[in-house]
């Protein structure tokens, strides 16, 4: 929903509760989410952030282990539904598929997304995992994984869960980087599974919007004869 002539993008990223060896087959909506960790801003026609705000929402099963305020997936919606541009890592393949299965309003996998692996893939031919790119692109890479996550939400004490959102919210701000990065710049770097440096050209840019002009009917002569 673009708001005073600026666009609304909205980064973001999920942890789960369980991995794929805890669960029957390779659904990743059977794995459970714990957390969501999103960014929403607007930025204007040369891609200039004008404000930003970053929340978390966790799955309401959190509240037992939680204290103070905090939020819970049914809020986080609107952030989604208004927005232009939705942006993940892999979220084609893992996290729209998850949160389709808590997506009570229709079909998550609908709504304006946008998966930066997917140009990778499409650009380079193979996938790329985000802390090989965020390294070579940004100099800086994540700061743990995915099982460590699973580890913190298990432990479920508020020191531990302390660290699951501070571990969700660093790969969105990570995320945000790479793709502002592109956007910028028109390339990402990264190491492939070969360990060889890698430079790839990508276009991140919004599609041309065509205006088409309605025409008056034409008039049409009627003969004589």
């Amino acid at each position: 929903m673009t708001t005073n002539g600026n666009r609304v993008e909205v980064i973001y990223d999920i942890e789960t509760k369980r991995i794929f060896d805890e669960i029957v087959g390779n659904d990743p909506a059977d794995l459970g989410i714990s957390i969501v960790s999103v960014y929403r801003r607007e930025v204007d026609g040369d891609h200039n952030e004008v404000k930003g705000e970053m929340k978390s929402f966790w799955t309401p099963d959190a509240a037992g282990k939680l204290f103070g305020n905090n939020l819970f997936f049914e809020e986080m919606w609107p952030w989604f539904e208004e927005a232009d541009r939705i942006i993940g890592y892999n979220s084609f393949g893992f996290d729209n598929p998850a949160m389709n299965g808590i997506y009570t309003k229709g079909d998550f996998t609908k709504l304006k997304h946008f998966d930066i692996l997917e140009m990778i893939r499409l650009s380079f031919g193979h996938r790329v995992k985000l802390d090989s790119v965020a390294k070579e692109t940004l100099g800086q890479g994540k700061i743990a994984g995915g099982l460590d996550a699973v580890k913190w939400w298990n432990m479920g004490d508020p020191e531990s869960l302390a660290s699951l959102k501070k571990y969700c919210e660093m790969d969105v701000e990570v995320t945000t980087k790479v793709y502002d990065f592109a956007k910028k710049y028109g390339k990402l770097k990264f190491k492939d599974r070969w360990n060889e440096y890698r430079e790839i050209e990508v276009d991140f840019s919004y599609p041309v919007e065509v205006v088409v002009e309605e025409k008056a009917p034409t008039e049409v002569q009627m003969g004589l004869f």
